[in-house]
């Protein structure tokens, strides 16, 4: 028999801080509120309902399909989940349909089910349960088969954001809130029931969300909201916008290749009867449900979202998707897949800040004729390494063009080079650092060891460093090589700073020109940024501006 341990996963790339605390005994209202709550991470309440009229009455083993028949009454009918891909709920219309049943001749199956089981497991009992029940015309599906694909799914028991009539409103009578959420206005109460096991799709709520157990079994796998470029959501504008777009059953890789990535980034919860688990707003969720499993759960508005006005939204979106784009530049410009001191060991400055600031005043007060040999003798080994990759990666672009002319670039020149870098970003998936050579070059580089060979280029290699950063220097390089700028001034006194500079821009026949191709670089960076963002998150595309 599987345990729970052997059967829940967390996976490895799961931070720490969002793993589900599991709690004993229920927290009370105060310390869920305070402590629980605010986090916005799951949490598991084992054994809470353990005895409530819900759970004791229900139980299906134990008289609940009877008790649940007479409860409601013969005559009512709920809206049920009808799937056409067997027992796989996909959020999308297109793979399911609802339809109207009476609530007894769901009861009435789950009753044939449950005696086709009892008289599997011991042939000798008959006791007529087994016989399916008859039901009117037009008011059940058309085959027993049929009944299997059926999932009784959001059905009301309270909703107080509709005037609709909630079907099973008279269940409230059976439900106790868990005394952790006493206080809370619930948005909706609602009954979940499925006679064979049942899988939803991946999906999230917009509100928090307690999922309570009250017979049977569920298994439940989680994704925090960061996790959303795994999952590849459905497109923001669509009616299935709150689900992932990758199939449960058969992922297909080819078109949604960091899906392989889902389980690293998940942890997988089971809920026996009497467990609740606090799934908060916008928590990806996934649920397997064994055969005749009930649960109810209750919606609730979390402190943010109630306390948000609607004249705020386009601020916080602004704010929102800036950090998201400062989130994933940086994961972009800090990648450690490339250093040198996995490229080259055993060349790690002790004290960077003090040598950089040596090496910067020797060459300044050198000779000109010394400046040279001065500068390249002072480069670490692995940074002359550097050095000569990028003089090689200027000279191969350029092998049919004579090397004194490299940086005869005329700002047309530069415009149809930018225009060339667009097209073959919009035609490359990958990631931006894997399609810039040069950052991945400059990207290992110590800053003020970057500052020591910019200024051996200009003093050696002047033409080559122009042409590095006007036709070279892609949108990533750009933003690093500027980023690498700030590393070197916070290292730098306000003099050092300036002389490098103006050094720097000495090597350009038109400084401005230069100016100009970093800062279009560093937008069209952020632009790329930017559509990544909103494909991962919201799958829209968005073309750049012209």
């Amino acid at each position: 028999m599987q345990t729970e341990k052997d059967a829940e996963f967390v996976g490895a790339a799961l931070d720490a801080g969002l793993r589900a605390p599991r709690f004993s005994s229920p927290p009370s209202s105060e310390e869920f509120a305070a402590s629980i709550e605010p986090k916005n991470v799951p949490a598991v309440f084992r054994g809470v309902l353990k005895g409530s009229a819900a759970s004791s009455r229900w139980d299906p083993l134990h008289g609940g399909l009877d008790y649940l028949l007479e409860k409601v009454g013969p005559d009512v009918a709920v809206e049920a989940m009808m799937s056409n891909t067997g027992r796989v709920f996909y959020g999308d219309l297109r793979s399911h349909e609802r339809v109207s049943i009476p609530f007894s001749t769901f009861m009435h199956s789950c009753k044939s089910h449950l005696g086709h089981l009892s008289a599997a497991s011991d042939p000798s009992k008959d006791n007529g349960i087994g016989k399916e029940s008859t039901c009117s015309e037009g008011m059940c599906p058309a085959s027993s088969e049929n009944s299997k694909q059926l999932y009784l799914a959001q059905v009301s028991i309270l909703n107080t954001e509709s005037k609709d009539r909630c079907s099973l409103e008279v269940l409230k009578e059976d439900i106790q809130e868990p005394i952790f959420l006493k206080g809370k206005s619930f948005s909706s109460i609602n009954f979940w029931m499925s006679r064979a096991h049942m899988r939803s799709s991946t999906h999230y709520d917009p509100h928090h969300n307690l999922l309570c157990v009250m017979a049977g079994c569920k298994k439940v796998t989680l994704w925090s909201p960061s996790a959303s470029p795994y999952l590849y959501p459905m497109p923001v504008y669509g009616e299935a916008s709150n689900h992932s777009g990758v199939s449960i059953e058969e992922p297909d890789y080819s078109c949604y290749p960091k899906a392989k990535y889902m389980k690293e980034y998940s942890e997988r919860v089971i809920l026996n009867s009497g467990d609740a688990l606090f799934i908060p707003e916008g928590w990806y969720h996934q649920v397997d449900s064994e055969d005749l499993t009930i649960a109810i759960n209750f919606w609730w508005k979390s402190n943010i979202m109630t306390e948000m006005l609607e004249h705020m939204d386009a601020y916080y979106l602004r704010r929102i998707m800036r950090r998201l784009l400062d989130t994933e530049m940086n994961k972009i410009t800090q990648n450690s897949s490339f250093t040198h001191s996995e490229r080259y060991s055993g060349f790690q400055s002790t004290d960077e800040a003090s040598r950089g600031s040596q090496q910067f005043n020797q060459v300044k007060n050198s000779d000109t004729s010394d400046k040279k040999s001065a500068l390249l003798q002072s480069l670490k080994p692995c940074t002359l390494q550097a050095l000569y990759e990028l003089m090689s990666l200027v000279h191969d672009s350029v092998e049919a063009v004579d090397q004194n002319d490299i940086a005869e670039c005329t700002s047309q020149d530069i415009s149809v080079c930018q225009s060339n870098e667009r097209r073959k970003t919009a035609a490359d998936d990958s990631s931006p650092l894997q399609n810039d050579l040069v950052a991945k070059i400059i990207l290992p580089v110590e800053p003020l060891e970057l500052r020591s060979m910019l200024l051996a280029m200009v003093h050696t290699f002047p033409r080559t460093l122009e042409g590095l950063v006007l036709n070279i220097l892609g949108p990533t390089g750009a933003e690093i090589l500027t980023r690498k700028f700030d590393e070197m001034d916070q290292r730098s006194t306000p003099e050092e700073q300036s002389e490098f500079y103006k050094i720097f821009y000495s090597a350009f026949d038109d400084q401005y020109a230069a100016m100009d191709v970093l800062l279009n670089r560093k937008e069209l960076f952020s632009f790329q940024v930017f559509q990544s963002v909103l494909d991962q998150y919201v799958r829209v595309h968005v073309d750049q501006p012209s």
